[in-house]
């Protein structure tokens, strides 16, 4: 990716580890790979290793008010449900591990550029900007757990994560699945924002 790599920190399966993560973080413990297809009426994300193999699978309905998601295993064992809840001031995205914990991950709806994301009963920080589509995942002592970047131009949405910490590794898949469909929550109602503007403006 050469001088990119400080903006783009995305990478295909097979290929060598971000240069500024490693630069910043070390060589990751552990790499992941999201694939999203959204032409479908049940939304299925592939979250796979480096070989191709899946890893976990999360599905969801392309229409939902509360946003539902359930996140497996390889061999089909329920990882997390997750849940967006409405009407509130902020955006907040339940997370239901199949172990009992639970968590919230709180999002500011009003930022613009640089987001913050908390993690609420975890400590965990997610910190990212929407512009170089980077975001960084840290604990309540501020290490790094792990690393998101998002291809800029694909016919599906792709992720690369790079885990730090493999022991929190359903967890991180949790958030950054919670992540995604904020993400195009944003995205569509931005979409909705400007269309409904152009309309009144023919009026």
């Amino acid at each position: 990716m050469g001088a990119f790599s400080k903006f783009i920190r995305f990478r295909e399966r097979g290929k060598e580890a971000n240069v500024v993560n490693v630069e910043r973080f070390g060589m990751p413990a552990h790499s992941l790979f999201i694939s999203t297809n959204f032409w479908s009426f049940r939304q299925m994300t592939k979250i796979v290793e480096e070989d191709g193999s899946v890893a976990y699978r999360a599905k969801s309905r392309a229409i939902s008010l509360h946003d539902k998601t359930t996140i497996t295993d390889a061999r089909g064992e329920l990882v997390a449900k997750i849940e967006k809840k409405v009407l509130t001031l902020r955006e907040y995205h339940r997370v239901m591990m199949a172990d009992g914990t639970r968590f919230d991950i709180a999002h500011e709806l009003l930022q613009l550029f640089e987001d913050t994301a908390e993690i609420t009963d975890l400590g965990w920080t997610l910190r990212g900007n929407y512009v170089s589509l980077n975001f960084e995942l840290y604990d309540a002592d501020g290490s790094i757990i792990a690393v998101v970047g998002k291809k800029l131009v694909s016919i599906k949405d792709k992720y690369a994560i790079d885990i730090y910490r493999p022991e929190l590794e359903q967890e991180v898949v949790a958030v950054l699945v919670a992540l995604q469909h904020t993400l195009r929550g944003r995205t569509n109602s931005n979409k909705s924002s400007s269309l409904v503007l152009d309309v009144a403006g023919k009026f």
